[in-house]
This record gives C-alpha cells, structure tokens and sequence, in this order.
C-alpha cells in the first residue's frame, strides 16, 4: 500500500545484526515501498563502520544517534535487529526522555531482538563464536557460512547467503568479539524500563535463543503497548528469510501514531452517587476517588525491574484473575507500595523485607520454570503455570538455583495473595460488584453520623447499592 499522505512518509533506521551490515535491510526496504524512508545504518565495527570505534551498547547507540540528528527526520522509526535490537532500545529510551537529537521519535520495530537484559546464550556458545572470527581465511569462511545457516529457519537463496557470509567475515574481530564478551552481556533492564511508544516485536518460530519464548520473557515486559508476533518457519535473521512478510508487518504498524492510553476501571453511577453522598467521610470519598483513578499502562516499576514487574502481574493473572477489559492493575498496585516503603509493617521473620522478599520471590519462581520447562514463567500455558504456584503454595517448589527456599516460597505466597486481595477490594470498582455498602456507615458529622437503621436479616435501607456481579473467576 503506497503512502498518500500529504506528509513526507516516516524515516525508518535500521540497525542490523551481529556480523551483519546495513544491506541486509535491501529487499525489505524495497518491499516497503514509498511507506517509509528507510536508512539502514551500519553499527560501529561492522560493515562499511569496521573501523568506526565505540562497542558497548551507549557507544553504539552515540554513533546511532548523531547520524539520525543529522537527518534531522520528522517523524522517525527506528528497527533493530537481533544486537540492533538493544541498541534500539537504548535509544528509544533517550527518546522518550527527551533527547532533541530524536525528536520525531513514533516507535520501534524489533527482529528477533537482543533485550535489555544480558542475552541468553551459553558459555559454550560464546566461547565457539569468538574462537573462529579471528581464525585463518579458510577456517573463517566456512565457519561464517556455518554461522548464517544455522540462523535460518530454511537456507538463505543467492545473492543474500553470500553478500550475509561476506559481512561477517568484514566485520572488525574486536567489535564482533566485544558484542559477545561485554555488549550482549549488558544489563540495561533498569535503565530501559517500560517504553511507551507503539512497537511491533517479531521472532522466529525456529530461532533457537531470541525465539518467541525469549521475546515474550525478557523483552515484551519492557513495552507497554506491543504487539508480537511469530513468523512460522522462520529462523533468526528475519529481515533476509522474510524480506516481504517484514515489510507488510512494518508497514502497518508505524500506522499507529501514539502509546497506550490510561483508562479507568468504570464504577457504576448507583456506587458514584453512594461515594459522593453526605453518608460517606469526607476522607474515605478522598481515598476511594484517587483508588478509582485509572492505571498507567506504562507504569515503570522502581522496586522491581521490569521483567519481575510482568512476573507479577502473571502471577496475579493466576491467583485472582479479572474477567474483560479494562483491569485493576493490582501487580503496578503493589509495586507502587513496595517502592513507596508503605504498607502495615508487618512481615514473616524469614522473609527479607518486602521488597526484597517480592522480587527474589519472583526471581525464584522465573528459575524453576526455566529449570523444569525450559522457558520463563511467562512463556508457559496457564495450567503450567498453575501447576508451579501450587508447589509453591505447599512449599515443594524446586529452588536448588533461587534466592529463597521452598518454605520460604510458601511465606511469600500467602503474603501475596493477601496483598492481591485487599489491593483489588481497596477499589470501588470492586466494592460496587460486591455491593459493600459499609462506606455508607460514616459522614463528616460526628454528632449525627448516619449508620445503619434496617439490622434484620436480609433488610436493607434504601441506600444500600446492589451487587453487581463479579469480574473474578
């Protein structure tokens, strides 16, 4: 579909993979079409930047940046692709807080993306990749060959096998070993948190280490309003494998021109007029009025990351689930009073404080689904889930690589969900589907306060609102 706004069309930046180089961005740019101004840019140590210093991901993301201000682009995009990904990130990031030199940033488009925290790859692995790249000439042919077949779903045809092999073996060893050392190994959720803008995440069904799984455990927690999708068949190097499946999908989403918004858990108008009603302390309606004010859905998390923040809300999607939409977040809930050091100041003795006690908690439960299923907590299916916090619930949960134990775990989870209960009845929302009407027992005056007058069994006064049902199940 051709782009027929009077407006110039957006300009995409395109950070490629690790070896690879700005070209691999050629066909999808032309699939593409007038849709977008796509610059591909290559990343310092690769491609026709070999010898263009700087290998962390800041220093990366400093080079990225001072050519998009030279661009100067009204409304940018930027796509990043597996190592591109996290430089991405990064500069999105700089975005949303205000960097001038990105100004006109819309979203991102993430490829099989390396996420912010350190990549999941084995010692082995890195230890293999980094042996061949400074090989002999032969040594080094075969095994770059090597490496873009096994990061393809099917094998790549010709020209794009050769042009992929011949960027790897161009690329400077020191920025390709760098990557593997240190850049992948940055942790970057802190800084990252939870990004706003629009961004559309794509992996492959046959990637085996920044699959669907990865992207749905490490980097879908940073995006607030993403939309992830799977390319069947498809290895990691997507932009080559799936140059016009790519396109279509980009081509749609940088239609969407702005983030989430907040909207609020409705209250019925029976339970408003209750609230805002002479019967009702001044102080409660207060409460119950900042309560009922709508969710950040891009809440960023200060006590916990943002990985243990969808940890929690997992959790919470199995312990009290909420039926429709819109819903209470009660997991931002909580995790607004741990870093808020609020609460009734009590604790188990063999607990560590709150905060500390949730996000170990929630780290220990992430090890032993990864360590039973193979894959995060948040990848699994519903009743796999169920399955661990009930081990949890009876203290049996395998923790041989977790913060807490077994027992300690069980501590935790009562804790819990009595935090999640009294967080989710704390809204009048809630209140209204229960039909609470005991905030109607008070008022401002102390001489005359209005009570109840009705005390026989099933009676009720006038006043009293009806239930509305429950949104739980």
């Amino acid at each position: 579909m051709p782009h027929t706004s009077s407006a110039p069309p957006p300009t995409l930046v395109c950070l490629h993979f690790l070896g690879g180089s700005a070209r691999e961005w050629e066909r999808m740019a032309r699939h593409l079409g007038a849709a977008a101004t796509c610059v591909p840019l290559d990343l310092p140590g690769f491609g026709d930047a070999a010898d263009v210093p700087g290998t962390s991901v800041a220093a990366m993301a400093d080079h990225i940046a001072g050519r998009i201000a030279a661009l100067a682009p009204a409304h940018l995009w930027i796509a990043g692709h597996s190592m591109g990904a996290k430089v991405a990130l990064a500069l999105a990031r700089r975005a949303e807080d205000g960097d001038p030199a990105l100004a006109g940033f819309g979203g991102l488009i993430l490829l099989a993306g390396s996420p912010p925290s350190p990549e999941p790859m084995s010692d082995d692995k890195r230890r293999e990749m980094m042996a061949w790249i400074s090989a002999d000439a032969d040594t080094r042919r075969i095994e770059a060959g090597d490496f873009i077949d096994q990061n393809t779903g099917v094998p790549l045809g010709e020209p794009d096998r050769s042009n992929a092999v011949a960027d790897v073996l161009r690329a400077e060893p020191r920025a390709w070993t760098a990557w593997l050392e240190a850049g992948s190994r940055e942790d970057w959720r802190r800084r990252i948190g939870v990004l706003r803008c629009p961004a559309l995440v794509l992996s492959g069904s046959e990637d085996a280490d920044l699959g669907a799984a990865a992207q749905v455990c490490l980097m879908l927690p940073h995006l607030a309003d993403a939309r992830h999708i799977v390319l069947d068949g498809a290895g990691h190097l997507l932009p080559l494998e799936r140059p016009e499946a790519v396109a279509d999908l980009v081509r749609n989403a940088m239609a969407k021109l702005k983030g989430p918004v907040p909207v609020p858990v409705p209250v019925p108008e029976a339970y408003e007029a209750l609230i805002a009603s002479p019967r009702v302390n001044g102080r409660l309606r207060a409460a119950l009025e900042t309560r009922a004010n709508p969710d950040d859905p891009a809440y960023c998390p200060k006590a916990l990351d943002a990985v243990e923040l969808a940890l929690l809300r997992a959790v919470i999607d199995r312990v009290l689930p909420q039926l429709g939409e819109p819903r209470i977040d009660i997991g931002a809930r909580i995790e607004a009073r741990l870093a808020s050091g609020t609460g009734d100041g009590w604790r188990f003795a063999k607990l560590p404080p709150d905060p500390d006690a949730y996000a170990a908690a929630l780290r220990t439960l992430d090890l032993a689904a990864s360590a039973a299923h193979a894959v995060g907590f948040l990848a699994l299916q519903a009743p796999v889930q169920d399955a661990l916090l009930k081990a949890v619930a009876e203290g049996e949960l395998p923790t041989a690589d977790g913060d807490l134990d077994g027992p300690q775990m069980k501590l935790w989870f009562e804790d819990l969900r009595g935090d999640v209960v009294r967080t989710y009845l704390a809204h009048p929302a809630a209140l209204a589907r229960l039909g609470f009407s005991g905030i109607g027992a008070g008022g401002d005056t102390i001489d005359h306060l209005p009570g109840f007058t009705e005390l026989g069994i099933d009676a009720r006064e006038p006043w009293e609102p009806t239930a509305q049902g429950t949104d739980v199940r």
